[in-house]
């Protein structure tokens, strides 16, 4: 049993060497797509550890090392050669910076963390800034804007980078509160999301994220502001 978990961590892996060999060939989509694919089997690997009771050091270390190639390496080679490549020197300086301070926050996350899973994560998850990324990269060249808006996605990753590594707090939802009482309301909002991932699905996708990248500064900046009134 101690193997099966483990199993879709390594499938994590190989989903996003599939994605590094697709935008090495110029399939952007196909390498978009396989980094969102890791993003399941990540979810499954600890999920399916504590259910079989299977969890493990190795384990642990072997999911992190697996996060670095499927949420680090992975997304910034296919931005990179997205519209990074255009860039010189600063295309591979965002690239790399987002690898270095997405190893920095798994670090961290590593260090801080203990046995219990988290409530809030301290910065931006590495796989959530991955997939973003990812999804950026899907809206861009359905739309046909990495031409003229590379820069722009360029100083996003710069963004989304810093605040991988900030202080800043996001909700985990890994403790949701699944009372009769907020079930109806949690129903509703997952059954409006779906319907509108459904219609347009990169679209959705992407705003979704947006709005969860959003929420930790504008959540930060009204706990400042109080602050600064009570004072």
């Amino acid at each position: 049993m101690y193997i099966l978990p483990n199993l879709f961590t390594a499938a994590s892996i190989f989903v996003a060497v599939l994605s590094i060999i697709n935008a090495v060939e110029g399939n952007f989509e196909k390498a978009s797509w396989f980094i969102l694919l890791s993003l399941i089997f990540d979810g499954l690997d600890g999920r399916v550890a504590r259910l079989t009771n299977t969890c493990s050091r190795f384990g642990i270390e072997f999911d992190s090392l697996a996060d670095i190639v499927a949420f680090g390496v992975a997304p910034a080679v296919l931005m990179y050669l997205f519209v990074g490549n255009d860039f010189g020197r600063f295309g591979i300086v965002v690239s790399a910076l987002f690898v270095i301070l997405g190893a920095i926050r798994l670090a961290r996350f590593n260090v801080m963390t203990g046995k219990n899973e988290p409530s809030v994560f301290i910065g931006v998850p590495i796989p959530t800034a991955a997939v973003f990324i990812s999804l950026l990269v899907l809206l861009f060249q359905k739309y046909s804007l990495n031409e003229e808006y590379g820069l722009v996605l360029l100083m996003i990753s710069i963004f989304v980078s810093m605040l991988m590594v900030s202080n800043i707090r996001y909700p985990s939802f890994k403790k949701i509160d699944l009372t009769p009482k907020h079930m109806m309301k949690l129903f509703v909002i997952i059954l409006v999301i779906a319907l509108s991932i459904f219609m347009f699905p990169i679209e959705g996708f992407t705003i979704l994220f947006s709005l969860y990248l959003i929420y930790g500064p504008l959540r930060a900046l009204t706990l400042f502001k109080r602050h600064i009134t009570k004072k």
